[in-house]
């Protein structure tokens, strides 16, 4: 167990324990249970879903790794796409489409953000565009931020609309562990913008879209109630990372992971990581209103289960974990709650590296048992 404590502008000499699995296992902080939700088929027969968000009028937007951009509308999943995307873009591997977030402004505006890869020359790039959806039909694609590296690996993919209002970004180190140390690089980072492309003023690097660096693949983001950043991370070998994210933090990969320290360097350790256990954590979101208020949720790949992280008053200390949903639905990449306390989840057993359960993929529905 190791204490690390963290001065900065916005909140003073925040000090976090970083929990390893076998210090979680020793101080009785881990149970299973079975889910306390009612669970849900919402849709099936899916192509990979990776990212959900959903408007404010319930039209259910997702998309699919293959290149698809799809609604629910009225708790039916139209059969034509919103948008289908087609070459430059590529799904290889771990790529394709992935994140989503609609603007706040949605139905006033029509925004929509999102993140796939796609071939130039020979090279695999990820870009981040904004399109414009009338109906349930989007056009207009604009690029917000281009090449970032990308691969059949490690790509991150994660898109969210901050406190702040601006566009927080996951990439991966695309399979070059390097770059996650090379401020000059996207990859291996978190990314911050406008909604319009633009770079904001207070990023930590001057003119850079870069907001920490030092991540190996991390694919979730989150927000609790005191608007603390957390981002999830996968490990090279086990040593999957929770980590609160700081303006500038540096999170080690690929010098350091997990609670591994490194003379000389200032490196940010998670404040819970899995130790020889492996999650593959994916998307995660802080859970409001519910029994279960305060919770963190996380979707896990090879995992195949559901964290119920709790922390303390402070959000940085964990004080509880529970493991929901444990191998009922196979690999879950997405979790997100809806305005009327729901979570939803998909399933990635489609994706190469798990076992189809029939009808896969799915998105799954949890309304909280009161």
């Amino acid at each position: 167990m190791l204490v690390i404590c963290i001065e900065e502008e916005v909140m003073v000499n925040r000090c976090f324990i970083t929990l390893s699995h076998k210090d979680y296992i020793r101080n009785g902080i881990l149970n299973s249970q079975n889910s306390s939700f009612q669970i849900q088929n919402i849709a099936e027969n899916l192509q990979i879903p990776w990212a959900v968000d959903i408007s404010e009028d319930g039209r259910m937007f997702f998309t699919e790794r293959s290149g698809n951009l799809r609604v629910i509308e009225n708790g039916t999943l139209n059969p034509v796409p919103v948008y289908t995307f087609g070459p430059p873009f590529v799904s290889t591997g771990e790529g394709g489409l992935m994140g989503l977030a609609l603007d706040r402004d949605f139905l006033s505006n029509g925004y929509i953000y999102l993140m796939y890869t796609y071939n130039e020359n020979g090279g695999i790039y990820s870009r981040v565009v904004r399109m414009h959806i009338e109906g349930n039909t989007a056009f207009g694609e604009e690029i917000l931020l281009d090449k970032i590296p990308a691969g059949r690996f490690h790509n991150g993919g994660r898109i969210k609309i901050g406190p702040d209002g601006y566009l927080y970004i996951t990439a991966g180190d695309a399979g070059n562990r390097d770059l996650a140390q090379d401020i000059n690089s996207l990859a291996g980072k978190i990314l911050r913008i406008g909604t319009d492309g633009s770079i904001p003023s207070d990023n930590p690097f001057q003119g850079s879209p870069v907001y920490a660096l030092g991540l190996r693949n991390p694919q979730g983001l989150a927000w609790n109630d005191r608007n603390i950043l957390y981002a999830s991370d996968h490990g090279e070998t086990a040593h999957d990372e929770i980590n609160i994210i700081l303006p500038g933090g540096n999170y080690g990969w690929p010098l350091v992971t997990g609670d591994e320290e490194m003379q000389g360097y200032d490196f940010i350790n998670p404040v819970i990581q899995s130790g020889n256990d492996t999650w593959a954590p994916a998307g995660m979101v802080f859970v409001t209103g519910s029994p279960r208020n305060g919770q963190l949720m996380v979707s896990t790949l090879r995992g195949s289960v559901l964290l119920a992280i709790t922390f303390d008053q402070s959000g940085t200390q964990v004080v509880n974990m529970e493991r929901l949903l444990q191998n009922d639905y196979g690999r879950l990449r997405e979790a997100y709650q809806a305005r009327d306390g729901s979570i939803y989840l998909t399933t990635s057993n489609m994706d190469g590296r798990g076992l189809s359960n029939p009808h896969d993929d799915k998105i799954l529905r949890l309304v909280p048992r009161m």
